[in-house]
């Protein structure tokens, strides 16, 4: 299997952290969704940024962010990439990246065909893809849910016009079937690798790194 990327999301411990490395994470993502269980402050974050290496990608996961909010944690911690995960637009990326100067990864819901067009769409101003199952209607959480989508819809797909990585229910059982049927090159888990909600299993993030390979 060629290499694949591994993005671990929703850290929140310094142990946790460290495992991530050790076991190849090349992407460590922190949640600032307060109604998330993974939800870190700025200040968490900040602490938790000093156990990452060079070399591994610290990503600040947020949802509809105000300006005044990314201040707050981009201030306060040394994130190389923004994760959009909520409804903003074309608009609102462009001015995220232009007012932080940080490459932005936008997560884009997918549970039928018709969303792959919202992917394209995205493509034109995003760094980065992030392709995930569209959460169910009266969610709380716009991801992190443990929910897969028909990996089918993006077989024959592999290329846009900027790197995209998958999401949604992937576990350490499942994620190398995942990966040869969409042939993403990059992979992302948080509750895939959770003992409860929010708690990360070290086993579980090296038997998914693991698969992977």
């Amino acid at each position: 299997m060629p290499d694949v990327s591994v993005k671990i999301c929703g850290l929140t411990a310094p142990d946790h952290v460290r495992t991530a490395v050790d076991a190849g994470a090349r992407y460590l993502g922190f949640n600032f969704f307060a109604k998330s269980p993974r939800y870190v402050s700025s200040q968490q974050a900040a602490e938790l940024a000093t156990h990452v290496p060079a070399g591994v990608a610290k990503v600040a996961l947020v949802v509809d962010a105000s300006d005044e909010v990314l201040d707050d944690i981009t201030q306060n911690a040394p994130f190389d990439i923004l994760q959009l995960h909520g409804g903003e637009s074309i608009e609102r990326v462009q001015q995220i990246k232009d007012r932080y100067g940080l490459p932005v990864m936008k997560v884009i819901g997918v549970a039928d065909e018709a969303d792959l067009a919202t992917i394209d769409a995205f493509s034109d101003v995003a760094d980065q893809l992030l392709i995930d199952a569209k959460p169910p209607k009266n969610a709380v959480l716009p991801g992190g849910n443990g929910l897969a989508f028909d990996w089918r819809l993006l077989a024959g797909r592999k290329y846009w016009r900027k790197p995209w990585m998958l999401a949604g229910g992937l576990t350490p059982d499942n994620v190398a079937e995942a990966i040869r049927m969409t042939g993403a090159r990059q992979v992302d888990v948080a509750s895939g690798v959770e003992s409860a909600p929010g708690v990360k299993d070290g086993a579980l993030m090296k038997a998914f790194i693991d698969a992977t390979r």
